[in-house]
């Protein structure tokens, strides 16, 4: 349920509230994925009455897609903001560092929601799937654009491999309780993309 600012642009004290649900919703499906997130405790967390849920959702599954669209925009604009101040022919590896540090992968509940909750999507209604889909092909539009500034050839599906490599890597990292593993799933992926010496 969309809520219109007022003339003067300005949120208006409800389409607030919306927000501060969806962006509570957002850490909490990352934190505790898509099963573990009931509207009582998103309610609870954002400092709000559970009976006030139906006068901004329809629906759970609603409120689920707005905070996979939320999720997923956030990870898109870590990596726009990280490719502005990069240079052009770092940015790739720059990324991948980044995304595969030790930091990324210790802070599930603000990282990239792909890695979070990619095992589970298949599970999810329609909707939610649709607004995960849509940012995860930003992600990949993003990759390969960067490859197609640098001439590749097969910039599309080099930019797929990059991507689910990246997510299916950190997935993995985080999945396993040993650490001297998850550091060496990281640094394989790094190893096998690491810039080739002249």
């Amino acid at each position: 349920m969309k809520n219109k600012p007022d003339a003067k642009g300005t949120p208006n004290r409800k389409e607030i509230t919306h927000a501060r649900i969806v962006e509570t919703a957002a850490r909490a499906i990352r934190r505790s994925g898509y099963s573990g997130t009931g509207v009582a405790d998103i309610m609870k967390e954002a400092g709000l009455t559970h009976g006030g849920f139906y006068a901004h959702f329809a629906s759970r599954d609603e409120m689920l897609a707005e905070a996979a669209s939320l999720a997923g925009a956030e990870t898109i604009a870590v990596t726009e903001q990280l490719f502005a101040h990069v240079p052009k022919e770092q940015r790739l590896w720059t990324l991948m560092n980044v995304y595969l540090s030790e930091e990324h992968t210790a802070n599930i509940e603000t990282g990239c929601s792909f890695a979070a909750l990619g095992s589970e999507m298949h599970r999810q209604a329609p909707e939610v799937r649709a607004a995960s889909t849509h940012k995860i092909k930003e992600m990949i539009g993003l990759v390969e654009a960067e490859l197609s500034a640098q001439s590749s050839a097969n910039a599309r599906q080099d930019a797929m491999f990059i991507v689910s490599t990246m997510v299916g890597t950190l997935m993995l990292a985080r999945a396993v309780d040993d650490e001297e593993l998850s550091v060496a799933l990281r640094q394989a992926a790094l190893k096998h993309f690491a810039p080739k010496e002249n």
